[in-house]
């Protein structure tokens, strides 16, 4: 599968990095090489790792106490963002935050005893997103604190000798200094790799391995690790790394350090963005399980949607693992088989994981509180642990009582229908001026808020007929976070994979995980690629610590030696 795509140039950058006011980027100077080969410049050299700038603390994983540096809120970039100190969200509709310099471009280091004088241990690098929306600096290694190792990542990786990093980052909903919206699209992205650029440049003073860096997020955290894997080293984002001042770009904006990955742990990704409507529209309409929970709202407009996935999904070109082909009219019978896949090995792996019966009771607790619901779509043979049958009529209507199924459309829902509230990703898109901007072909030209700036009803202009503009940058901010359009082509994907989406989820279509496994299972750069639906999970993540961390043992050690490969 090979995908071709190009920006429309200058433009494009200058629309988004404005809200950096970032400075030059100053000529490379003669200095010593802060990383392997790596020739480094004033900016690079501002962002030299202080080795001895940590607070020591001890927390305890699994009985046992552990001491840990922690190198406390590192800026990653030379020319962070300023943002306001008031941010919306958080208690009461709003949170003040202290960081207002470099709050949202920082990370906290977390180094266990084990690993301080290793330069060879992996870094679990986790980014904090949900609903990609903007990441504070945080700190998951907290003083004192006990960690199950079998529950938790923090002790899990801990417990391993892996250095813990938590990185912040802009995204949507972030208020700049200026008032305006500098985390729209792709500066999430530009900020993750600029944090790994910062791993890379100084990794020969760091303890861990730059070249052993796991990333690990869930829903947008998810969407995030798997841009951050899919485009690795891709020149396409050297304009917004230089605006930030991120390590290893020189004075004419080529890059000189890397940012690819070495895996990515992601749950439940909300990605592929500009096509999750359809995607979602398409699962939750061909066997009319919108209007089997009550929850089809717009069903015209559903339909239409609906209507395009089709052509979507042949776009792709995807197989099977079986070799046939990807389509619409297979993708129902590629679901099933997922989840059948998925009851079967929660089966096998533990002889106390039973499925109910046929007229049995799911028990299922969620925030404290404990519903039966009745299993009347999927038949199990206990004895054996196998699957005899599953309706994905009744399937999909028990994944929609759950939780109700968002609105239509799901992401792009902003401006249309008269929704003027910031409930989907729309004002992840737009310049950082403007609150929203629709970026989707439906959304836009089915705007219907007048003077919002988005949409066919201001422009007056098509979806077709805007974007083919060159000034228009909204579908190349779409780009910009979709794997999917990096995926077997000349960027650096991640050789390594861990997906998992839950069985009860629903905030994103299956469709969309099955495609990014289908995709990385045609891209010869990945070399394990492990891809599930989790059993009985929800919207969730770091549901199967022991089991994600015995895979990244598992990757890690075929891997081999950090050093005896390149650095820098």
């Amino acid at each position: 599968m090979t995908r071709t795509r190009f920006l429309k140039g200058a433009a494009f950058a200058g629309s988004l990095v404005l809200a950096a006011v970032a400075m030059p980027v100053s000529a490379a100077v003669a200095a010593p090489a802060a990383g392997r080969g790596h020739v480094v410049d004033r900016e690079d050299a501002a962002l030299d790792f202080d080795s001895a700038a940590y607070t020591p603390i001890t927390v305890t994983v699994d009985g046992r106490p552990t001491n840990v540096r922690w190198y406390k809120q590192i800026c990653y970039v030379a020319n962070p963002v300023a943002a306001a100190a008031q941010q919306s969200g958080g208690p009461g509709g709003g949170t003040t935050i202290t960081d207002t310099a470099c709050g949202y471009q920082s990370m906290n280091v977390f180094v266990p005893e084990s690993a301080f004088g290793d330069q060879r241990a992996p870094v679990y690098f986790a980014v904090n997103n949900s609903g990609w929306k903007a990441s504070y600096l945080r700190a998951s290694v907290t003083a004192g604190t006990s960690y199950d190792s079998a529950t938790s990542t923090v002790g899990a990786a801990l417990k391993a000798g892996y250095v813990f990093v938590d990185v912040a980052n802009r995204s949507r909903g972030l208020v700049g200094a200026d008032g305006t919206a500098p985390g729209k699209a792709p500066a999430a992205v530009v900020d993750a790799k600029a944090a790994v650029r910062y791993l890379r440049l100084n990794d020969a003073a760091m303890p861990g391995s730059a070249e052993r860096i796991v990333v690990n997020g869930t829903s947008g955290g998810g969407a995030l690790a798997s841009i951050l894997g899919a485009s690795g080293n891709s020149a396409e984002y050297n304009s917004y790394l230089a605006a930030i001042g991120a390590a290893g770009i020189d004075a004419k904006g080529r890059s000189t350090l890397r940012d690819d990955v070495f895996a990515v742990n992601a749950y439940c990704p909300i990605t592929d963005l500009g096509n999750a409507d359809i995607a979602y529209e398409w699962l939750y309409n061909v066997l009319g399980t919108r209007d089997a929970t009550g929850s089809n709202p717009s069903p015209s407009d559903a339909a239409e949607i609906a209507a395009r996935f089709e052509r979507y999904e042949k776009s792709l070109g995807l197989r099977n693992p079986d070799g046939s082909r990807l389509t619409a009219a297979t993708m129902l019978d590629t679901i099933k088989k997922e989840v059948v896949r998925s009851a079967e090995t929660y089966m096998k792996a533990d002889p106390a994981h039973t499925i109910p019966p046929l007229g049995g009771t799911f028990e299922i607790t969620s925030r404290g509180t404990t519903v039966s619901y009745v299993n009347d779509w999927i038949d199990v043979d206990t004895a054996t642990g196998q699957v005899r049958s599953v309706d994905m009529t009744k399937y999909l209507a028990f994944v929609a009582t759950q939780a109700t199924l968002k609105t239509t459309p799901a992401f792009d829902g902003v401006g249309v229908d008269g929704n003027v509230t910031s409930g989907t990703e729309t004002d992840l898109f737009g310049p950082p001026t403007q609150k929203y901007m629709n970026y989707t072909e439906y959304s836009w030209n089915n705007n219907d808020v007048a003077g919002d700036g988005s949409g066919l009803d201001d422009t007056g202009l098509t979806w077709k007929q805007y974007t083919a503009k060159k000034s228009t940058t909204v579908d190349d901010q779409v780009h910009l976070v979709n794997p999917m359009d990096f995926i077997g082509t000349s960027a650096d994907t991640a050789p390594n994979w861990y997906v998992r989406h839950g069985t009860r989820d629903r905030d994103t279509a299956f469709t969309v995980s099955v495609n990014l496994d289908r995709a990385l299972a045609a891209d010869k750069q990945v070399e394990s690629l492990d891809y599930q639906l989790a059993w009985n999970q929800p919207h969730a993540g770091n549901y199967d610590v022991p089991e994600a961390m015995a895979w990244i043992a598992e990757v890690v050690g075929k891997a081999g030696d950090p050093l005896a490969g390149h650095k820098g």
